[in-house]
């Protein structure tokens, strides 16, 4: 019977081969749209992921998010670092400052940028550097002890001085303070885009904004033989402020976005045009199909195979061609991610869950795309044979 099924799925090429584009098509958009999807996710993390060495971030108890700077006290560093279990806490700052390039310095870039541009700000602890970038293209760590010594990442260098060959030494201004640039560094993609610069916490303070409060964030570590959840639940018990894992930490701003953006509802309605239109293509397609194959089902009916036997060969034909399309439309989108991953402008992060998900979901549409033609097998009558 397989063999039958088979030689009537592939006799007719054409039709054959729509079913399989139709399916193909929606697992290409679902896969894609998906992974760009989970990729903008991954970019509200980014400097999350990027700072290691803590598996604690301390902030104040109104924070939501990453970029939901709340600046707290510097008095709150030294109650951290008084709670048990805490081996020991710093210092970090986060937040946006204003650059203002010297005419001298940025004539490629003042037609891009203009003459003055906003840039994330990253105020590192001055003793330990905990949360510096793990990878340095140019200039080293140790630059940063050095006076107005700045750090920035190679996508905000290109951002500023496009077609430009590395060069250190080049200076600007914040907050009417100079700035140095003494090394390049990688740093993962933000939400924002906007370049990072990396400078000690001591430095940081004046180049931002002047305000009462300036401390951002405090990152800990516990002492070993605690978990980070325990110290993080003593932290918080004993100060009041939130104390959140790495890993909670960056749950906590995905789940702010999903609820408080449109990106969900957006990518979701691309994902669902997609299967509907997948099942809509695939489902009549099938429905012809079957159709055409009426007076073949009706002849293996009169020769005494059951219901239960042309079911499962439907379901074959619907396995088959769901099994083609996925992987189709699956390898198509991987390979569009593939080929994009020198595009920094492109956020696309494929997780295996959702080729899952995916399939799933191609599951479901050759499902329904078979229900019609289950039916039609259902109440046909043997004697269809012998009809002219």
């Amino acid at each position: 019977m397989i063999w039958i099924a088979w030689k009537m799925l592939t006799g007719n090429r054409g039709k054959y081969l729509g079913i399989i584009l139709g399916i193909a098509f929606a697992a290409l958009l679902i896969a894609q749209q998906a992974s760009i999807f989970c990729g903008l996710l991954l970019l509200t993390t980014s400097q999350i992921q990027d700072i290691t060495g803590a598996d604690i971030w301390v902030m104040d108890s109104n924070v939501q998010f990453i970029d939901d700077v709340k600046p707290m006290s510097d008095n709150e560093l030294m109650r951290v670092r008084g709670v048990p279990g805490v081996d020991w806490a710093v210092r970090l700052y986060k937040g946006l400052a204003r650059a203002r390039f010297l005419p001298d310095d940025t004539e490629a870039s003042l037609a891009k940028a203009g003459k003055f541009q906003q840039v994330i700000l990253l105020g590192l602890d001055d003793a330990t550097m905990v949360g510096a970038p793990r990878k340095i293209l140019l200039g080293s760590i140790g630059d940063l002890r050095r006076p107005d010594a700045i750090i920035m990442d190679v996508n905000g260098y290109h951002y500023l001085w496009p077609h430009e060959p590395y060069q250190l030494g080049r200076t600007f201004e914040m907050n009417d303070r100079r700035a140095v640039l003494v090394g390049i560094c990688e740093a993962g993609k933000t939400f924002q885009t906007f370049p990072i610069i990396y400078t000690r916490y001591s430095q940081a303070v004046r180049y931002a904004p002047p305000e009462r409060k300036v401390m951002s964030f405090i990152l800990a570590n516990p002492e070993p033989g605690l978990t980070t959840a325990e110290v993080c639940r003593r932290i918080t018990d004993q100060t009041g402020l939130k104390a959140l894992s790495r890993y909670d930490f960056k749950a906590t701003t995905i789940i702010y976005y999903l609820k408080n953006t449109g990106i969900p509802i957006n990518f979701g309605i691309t994902v669902l045009l997609g299967f509907i239109v997948g099942t809509a293509i695939s489902g009549q397609t099938f429905y012809l199909f079957t159709v055409e194959n009426l007076r073949q089902f009706g002849t293996l009916k009169a020769m005494g195979a059951s219901n239960m036997r042309l079911v499962l060969m439907i379901l074959f034909h619907a396995a088959v061609v769901g099994a083609i399309g996925y992987g189709l439309g699956v390898g198509a989108a991987a390979g569009f991610g593939t080929l994009m991953q020198g595009n920094t402008k492109l956020a696309f992060f494929m997780p295996w869950w959702l080729l899952i998900g995916t399939a799933g979901a191609i599951v479901l549409m050759v499902v329904l795309a078979s229900l019609l033609s289950i039916r039609r097998v259902l109440v046909l009558e043997p004697a269809v044979v012998f009809q002219g």
